[in-house]
């Protein structure tokens, strides 16, 4: 019986040769590679940063001039009273807008007073921009996603509702889907975490934030850029509202347990008050940074892969960027689940513990 011989080892042999000889002869100049490397920071901060429009891909042509994809959103700002025009009539950042005889500029994602249509960003010694800064409520990229997001969780939770109904608590279609995350958020999270009695008043709260930091960290993992949880701001918001939540429906052992714990010597409740008082504040914050800067992190991580593959410009680099940004974007998945996971998880532990009923008596 005659034997079959693999070609797959033989193959990966021939490509891996094929990489080093063409990896040697391979490269750029010094002075091209630092341009490159330039033109990359700046692309991966400008895909971290809002913007004022919505542009899915932009490239240069050949006589150096840029050309965007996308479509412009309203820009909202006070100055002297309220004025709104397009996003359009900045360029994409590169052109002054005249509204009303006052002319303005975007630099950095923000919006500055200038002199006139050739007016420049005036920067002090820290590179801040010192220019008369008008209050901004535009509608942003950002702003924009929150709402799609909002949208997309009231039609599917709306369908499942409505698929309930209709099957007599049977799920079907949408609700398929969504029970069994559902019913997890439910029994593995809420009822352990804060309790048979209490867990149904903050079910609502928990889905919701659950959802939205899901959905909204998938669409960051889109080549449309929209990165809504590696903006701070949106991050405190969600940090805040927990803080609320757990501050306003906590009982009074929370607060005895905070300012005067039982059990303790008095001077060391005098000592361990303000430790824990400061702890409220300390668990949010924890909140806010943890998911903001693991977003971050994992789209700047992906972003430089792929820049890699630009810089190397050779038969090992590329394919070796190229697969280590896939293998990245794979986890970047696991990452956007866990990092709801893990603050639906953690506001579930602080509601927990504000509404906790403790048995001194028996203690």
């Amino acid at each position: 019986m005659r034997r079959k011989i693999s070609l797959k080892p033989i193959t990966l042999l021939l490509l891996l040769i094929t990489f080093v000889s063409y990896g040697a002869e391979g490269g750029s100049s010094s002075e091209s590679g630092t341009d490159k490397e330039t033109e990359i920071k700046e692309y991966i901060q400008h895909h971290l940063q809002d913007s004022y429009d919505f542009t899915l891909f932009s490239w240069t042509t050949d006589s150096g001039e840029h050309k965007y994809f996308g479509f412009p959103l309203p820009v909202i700002i006070w100055d002297n009273g309220l004025k709104v025009f397009s996003s359009s009539k900045f360029h994409h950042g590169e052109a002054v807008a005249e509204v009303g005889g006052n002319y303005y500029k975007v630099h950095h994602s923000k919006i500055y007073k200038v002199d006139g249509l050739n007016g420049e960003i005036i920067e002090d010694a820290d590179h801040h921009a010192t220019n008369e800064k008008p209050l901004d409520f535009s509608i942003t990229k950002n702003v924009t996603m929150i709402m799609m997001v909002f949208l997309i969780m009231f039609f599917m939770f709306k369908k499942m509702a409505s698929a309930y109904q209709k099957n007599r608590n049977l799920p079907k279609g949408m609700g398929r889907l969504l029970e069994p995350i559902v019913l997890y958020i439910r029994d593995d999270i809420a009822r352990p975490n804060i309790g048979e009695k209490n867990y149904k008043r903050y079910m609502s709260y928990l889905l919701t934030v659950f959802f939205f930091v899901w959905i909204v960290n998938l669409f960051g993992l889109t080549p449309i850029g929209m990165n809504v949880t590696n903006n701070i701001a949106v991050t405190f918001c969600l940090a805040i509202i927990t803080y609320l939540i757990t501050t306003f429906t906590a009982k009074k052992d929370y607060w005895k347990h905070i300012f005067w714990m039982p059990g303790v010597p008095v001077p060391m409740k005098i000592i361990l008050a303000p430790i824990e008082l400061l702890g409220t504040f300390i668990k949010p914050f924890s909140l806010m940074i943890r998911l903001y800067a693991n977003i971050t992190a994992g789209h700047i991580v992906m972003m430089s892969l792929i820049g890699m593959m630009f810089i190397f410009k050779n038969w090992i680099g590329t394919p070796l960027s190229f697969a280590l940004a896939f293998v990245i974007g794979i986890l970047e998945l696991l990452v956007a689940a866990l990092q709801a996971y893990i603050f639906t998880m953690l506001s579930a532990l602080y509601f927990g513990s504000a509404v906790e009923e403790h048995d001194h008596e028996a203690h």
